[in-house]
């Protein structure tokens, strides 16, 4: 017997029953408070499940969504797939997440894809080199600077190294030709189809998000 369940729930509503009032053997008794403690057991659970959900760390299915709508409105959508733990995780990732900086950013990335972001801010001397300081060699370390571009920065971010699409195989020898015409575990597929896929637009919408106001980011985003 747990708290709050069929039996527990009976054996409480027995309890304050008035002694005497039934003999040793109550068969009848026993059944209507099974079927009234039944219905407060499942009370009891509604009451535990609804208050899980209204604490990020306990909330769970939908009401997660709902926790994401108030705080993101609808930049922060579960992805396909994507279970309570890891979109939880995400939410509470993003809720306080600095911005502003080039450390938020490559954060923000980080978080979002899992690799850090080549960042290139050209009127700044760490990224360009400088002569005669060892930090610029042709094709190798620097880059061409500019003062006639303050308050903008090159950003490559790149893609996360997903998994594919579950039960399907790739396309090529090295997957062992695995599949044929109507046979075989291949098939017409999307980026869509991917679970947990990042796409372009969030990518996108991460450094538009973490950008100070006034400054421009020029984006590729890479595999």
């Amino acid at each position: 017997m747990a708290i709050g369940d069929q039996g527990d729930m009976a054996a409480r509503i027995r309890a304050v029953l008035p002694n005497g009032w039934f003999p040793d053997a109550t068969p009848v008794l026993d059944a209507l408070l099974a079927g009234l403690g039944a219905a407060w057991s499942w009370v009891y659970s509604l009451i535990l499940y609804a208050r899980a959900q209204a604490r990020i760390a306990s909330a769970t299915d939908v009401f997660l969504d709902i926790i994401a709508a108030d705080f993101f409105a609808t930049r922060l959508p579960r992805r396909s797939g994507e279970p309570d733990a890891t979109y939880r995780g995400r939410i509470g990732a993003n809720l306080l997440a600095p911005s502003g900086t080039r450390a938020a950013l490559v954060r923000r990335l980080r978080l979002l894809t899992g690799r850090a972001p080549s960042i290139f801010e050209p009127t700044r001397p760490a990224d360009t080199g400088a002569y005669a300081t060892g930090s610029l060699a042709y094709g190798v370390a620097g880059a061409w600077g500019s003062l006639a571009l303050p308050y903008q920065v090159f950003v490559t971010a790149y893609r996360p190294q997903g998994s594919g699409i579950a039960a399907v195989a790739g396309y090529g020898p090295g997957n062992g030709w695995a599949g044929g015409y109507g046979v075989g575990p291949i098939e017409f597929a999307s980026l869509a189809m991917a679970a947990g896929q990042v796409t372009d637009a969030e990518i996108q919408a991460a450094v538009a998000e973490t950008m100070p106001a006034a400054s421009i980011a020029w984006m590729r985003i890479s595999n």
